[in-house]
């Protein structure tokens, strides 16, 4: 067998090698410089804190850590099709995301700061949830105080069959027959200034005030409001991020527990948290744990349920707990709270 060669020396077949290598390094040029920018405006829009007002752009700030995981893709495309200034641009991208990602999956707990105090806060699925798991749960983790969200009265009733008032006696509940509109809360402490704040499409937060033995008291607001999962709850959902209360540094300790429908990515949730919150599970390295969605149609995992705590709160431990018929995960805090 034999190859016939041209007068080059090259092998016939060379040219269409040849042309087929630079068919593959154009497509990548094609491909590189959309992907670089396109990485690269998603780390801009989190580095700059812009809000974007219009769903579907609305939820982009849930999808960050999935960019920051996959940030590297631009990078070798651009590398591989030896387009320095698209492998730059994307390496740029690449850096700033892992940046602002990574960080959460590090930290450690706090010293003590006073007596211990566990908190769960659990999303009930418009109350489809089993409620002897969330009770079993509550019980196994030994909690001091429970938020749920997403109370109806049937559900409040089977909560409470189930055992939970006699677990966790002094409790304020505001269920609502609009499925994710109720929330409650459940504590092994009396609670005092027991109130509730009423938002759009009747969505009812409770708020009491809780004081463990040798603690100052701590205000807790139980947090839920619309998602902006369509264009008819961005109003709504905005309605709701305005009514979160900021912190009181100089005044109450307060502590939020709760569905925020917001990650650590959105702006609004940044700006709470600068007003003197820290995010239990970000404080421990846990704020990579997601809690949503775990039922239903395949979608990214997002963490939109959080602890957040008022910085002279102690935080030791962070863990997620699947409940059984609800599509979100629990979320477990042992806590410190300031000494009275």
């Amino acid at each position: 067998m034999t190859t016939s060669t041209a007068p080059s020396g090259l092998p016939v077949d060379a040219p269409d090698r040849l042309s087929g290598s630079r068919r593959l390094r154009r497509f990548l040029t094609r491909l590189c410089w959309p992907l670089s920018a396109g990485w690269a405006l998603v780390a801009l829009v989190r580095l700059l804190g812009l809000h974007v007002d219009r769903f579907p752009l609305t939820v982009e700030p849930a999808v960050v850590p999935y960019a920051a995981l996959t940030a590297v893709i631009p990078v070798v495309l651009a590398l591989a099709a030896r387009r320095w200034l698209a492998a730059a641009l994307a390496a740029a991208a690449l850096v700033a995301l892992v940046g602002v990602v990574a960080p959460r999956a590090f930290g450690g707990p706090d010293p003590a700061r006073g007596p211990a105090v566990r908190v769960m806060t659990a999303n009930l699925r418009e109350g489809h949830a089993d409620p002897a798991p969330v009770v079993s749960l509550a019980r196994g983790q030994r909690v001091d105080v429970l938020a749920l969200e997403e109370v109806t009265p049937p559900e409040l009733d089977r909560l409470m069959t189930a055992g939970l008032g006699g677990m966790l006696p002094y409790w304020s509940a505001n269920p609502e027959w609009i499925g994710p509109a109720g929330t409650a809360l459940f504590s092994r402490y009396p609670l005092t200034n027991v109130g509730r704040r009423r938002l759009p499409i009747t969505f009812t937060e409770t708020l009491a005030t809780v004081q463990p033995p040798g603690a100052v008291p701590v205000a807790i607001d139980v947090i839920h409001y619309c998602a902006p999962v369509d264009p008819t709850q961005t109003a709504c959902w905005n309605a709701g991020v305005r009514n979160i209360p900021p912190a009181t540094p100089r005044g109450p300790v307060r502590l939020l527990l709760g569905d925020f429908n917001m990650t650590l990515d959105f702006p609004d949730l940044r700006h709470i948290l600068g007003t003197g919150y820290r995010d239990a599970a970000d404080v421990v390295g846990r704020g990579l744990a997601t809690t949503f969605p775990y039922l239903g149609p395949p979608l990214p995992w997002v963490t939109p349920d959080h602890v957040l705590a008022d910085r002279r709160i102690g935080v030791s431990s962070v863990s997620v707990h699947p409940i059984e018929d609800s599509d979100h995960r629990a979320v477990f805090a042992e806590l410190t709270f300031p000494r009275a």
